[in-house]
């Protein structure tokens, strides 16, 4: 059995889960999201939970089996409270404001950085450096923070850059001079 597909997907208070024409739904007080899945993998509502279980054993259903409790439990989470994930501006001169909904970055580039943000993300930007990513959909809110860590990746030998709060960046020392 799956070690994680095994978990049973606690259901919050206000939120509704529902599963028709092999598309999941899940709805609360943050919004609504969807997600087709394969028809091998059943769920059985058991009280406050929900309970994933597989057809047989071949690998790719077992595959699926911890991938789509993985995603349920991603949803629930979602629509009940959320994902952030915050990002921290170092270097001189580098920074980040919000204008409606157009991220500027300005990144030590000839050029400022001009961004969309994407439907269903909230994006939040202050003067010390730090720019929060919010949504309830975990992968549109981390392949943005990560797009936006492209444009200037942290470097290891001052640092300057864009990086995750979590993040550490292993520093190096620079040269020096020899006598």
């Amino acid at each position: 059995m799956s070690r994680i597909g095994k978990i049973p997907v606690k259901i919050p208070a206000g939120v509704k889960v529902s599963f028709q024409d092999e598309v999941m739904t899940v709805e609360g007080p943050k919004g609504k999201l969807t997600q087709k899945y394969h028809p091998v993998i059943s769920f059985t509502p058991q009280g406050n939970e929900i309970v994933v279980s597989r057809a047989n054993e071949e690998k790719q259903t077992k595959s699926f089996h911890g991938l789509y409790r993985n995603l349920l439990n991603n949803m629930v989470t979602g629509v009940s409270s959320g994902f952030t994930k915050t990002l921290v501006i170092t270097g001189v001169g580098y920074r980040a404001e919000i204008q409606g909904k157009i991220l500027v970055l300005s990144l030590g580039y000839s050029n400022d950085i001009y961004v969309g943000i994407p439907e269903g993300i909230a994006a939040a930007a202050d003067a010390s450096g730090k720019l929060t990513i919010t949504g309830i959909d975990k992968q549109k809110v981390g392949e943005f923070a990560s797009q936006i860590r492209k444009f200037r990746l942290p470097e290891p030998y001052k640092g300057k850059g864009i990086r995750y709060d979590d993040e550490h960046i292993r520093r190096k020392v620079g040269k020096s001079g020899v006598k």
